[in-house]
């Protein structure tokens, strides 16, 4: 009887070498050979797997970003009681990735979006994880002001927009050195407590 193989997990199992890789060479440094290396499958298993190198990191993309949404979602789901502006603060630090235990995952992110610039294969999976990121922060912003304490009207949207951007400057900050992550941390509480005066 033939064996089975499992290729939604044998398709993980790449995806997790790809971030390893790029976390320690960057995307240009992601060869097949290597990546088939790390998964300790073969270059067949590979290629079965992704027909192309961009296949593979798109694949690998949408990874990554799966499992920062789980993360996301898990905090809005741990968290209920609590305020949405409190939930949008634990969101937004989710996102950031600032803690030493999300610095690899960082880099491999930023490897993506650099890259992104100049992929449109990257550029449209990476446009709908903003997306999806952008709607629950507007959401979670709108049922915040709804409480009031701000003396003039709140564009949820726009700061939604705002909030993701500065996300991703914290994170570019701390990944260079010119921000620790406690200061990061704090920029973007300021930012948060600014919302609602």
């Amino acid at each position: 009887m033939p064996r089975q193989v499992d290729h939604a997990g044998r398709r993980r199992l790449i995806a997790e070498a790809v971030c390893r890789l790029a976390d320690e060479r960057g995307l240009e440094g992601v060869t097949l050979r290597d990546v088939a290396a790390r998964a300790q499958v073969s270059m067949g298993a590979v290629q079965r797997c992704f027909r192309t190198k961009e296949e593979m990191l798109v694949f690998a993309l949408g990874y990554i970003g799966e499992r920062i949404g789980e993360r996301v979602q898990a905090r809005l789901v741990r968290s209920p009681a609590q305020s949405a502006g409190t939930v949008l603060g634990h969101a937004a630090a989710e996102i950031s990735l600032l803690g030493e235990e999300h610095r690899a995952e960082a880099r491999v992110w930023l490897a993506f979006v650099a890259q992104a610039a100049v992929s449109q294969a990257l550029a449209g999976p990476l446009t709908e994880n903003y997306g999806a990121m952008q709607e629950t922060f507007t959401r979670l912003i709108s049922e915040a002001g709804e409480g009031g304490g701000r003396a003039g009207p709140l564009d949820p949207q726009r700061e939604a927009r705002t909030l993701l951007a500065l996300a991703d400057g914290l994170t570019v900050h701390v990944l260079i050195g010119h921000l620790t992550p406690r200061e990061a941390y704090d920029v973007l509480h300021a930012h948060l407590a600014g919302l609602w005066e």
